[in-house]
């Protein structure tokens, strides 16, 4: 089974970076850097037994050359709670927007999110009805389902990319059926940063603590949570996000 992440696919490594895609030299790839490019990103991905089809190369090198142009989500800030000078968790809110997703049943967490996220690549690089680069916006959210025994994962995982503002009002269609746009409502979360790989199990944990420091309450859902995904593998301890959703009023 194929198995690739947005970290592996959304970035490449300094040495690469600096060769292609450096602010003075913008030039296209020739074929002999566009098969390195190919064999660096499968070398990589072969480390997580991951198979990245030929089809791919054009994708990746797509997001090696707009590695430095990532739009974060729109989000207004409400509180920061801290102990010890650490911040403990935040509060935010996330205004109504138009998302594409992709939701995926695979055996893995991490398979469902990599074979999502190909697809949402290939429509962002340019299988849609504008035929063009539509931009990257961070984070890549992974949206989960607990299962009844609340130890595990319902197997569909939907992960979503929120379409660049000058997209918003208007956005291209995907060529690919499996890929539906959505407008989500304005959502208020708790959020806490975590770092390094994200699997079930990390996942659990992070939901674990992040229950531990909120202590008794009925407030947020028990039943979803999302993962905000904004870093690549080439950052040392990425980062990612928990975040658990406020129950409506």
């Amino acid at each position: 089974m194929a198995r690739i992440t947005f970290e592996d696919l959304a970035a490449m490594d300094d040495e690469l970076l600096d060769e292609n895609v450096a602010e003075d030299n913008p030039e296209p790839m020739n074929e002999e850097e566009e098969e390195r490019l190919l064999a660096h990103w499968q070398a990589v991905a072969s480390t997580h037994h991951v198979v990245v089809p030929q089809e791919m190369a054009a994708p990746i090198q797509q997001m090696a050359r707009q590695t430095q142009e990532r739009q974060p989500v729109p989000f207004v800030p409400l509180s920061c709670h801290e102990k010890n000078k650490e911040i403990l968790y935040e509060e935010r809110v996330y205004p109504a927007g138009k998302w594409a997703y992709v939701i995926k049943g695979e055996d893995l967490y991490e398979q469902s999110i990599s074979m999502a996220f190909m697809k949402l690549m290939r429509y962002i690089c340019n299988e849609n009805s504008a035929g063009r680069y539509l931009g990257m916006t961070v984070p890549i959210l992974n949206e989960i389902q607990m299962a009844k025994n609340e130890k595990s994962f319902v197997r569909d995982i939907l992960t979503a990319y929120y379409l660049p503002a000058e997209f918003q009002d208007k956005p291209p269609e995907p060529t690919d059926p499996d890929i539906q746009i959505v407008q989500r409502e304005t959502v208020r979360v708790i959020t806490r940063v975590f770092y390094g790989t994200t699997t079930e199990e990390t996942i659990m944990q992070q939901i674990s603590l992040l229950w531990e420091l909120l202590g008794s309450t009925d407030d947020f859902l028990r039943e979803t949570y999302m993962v905000a995904v904004y870093e690549n593998p080439g950052v040392p301890g990425r980062r990612n996000e928990i975040w658990f959703i406020r129950r409506e009023a």
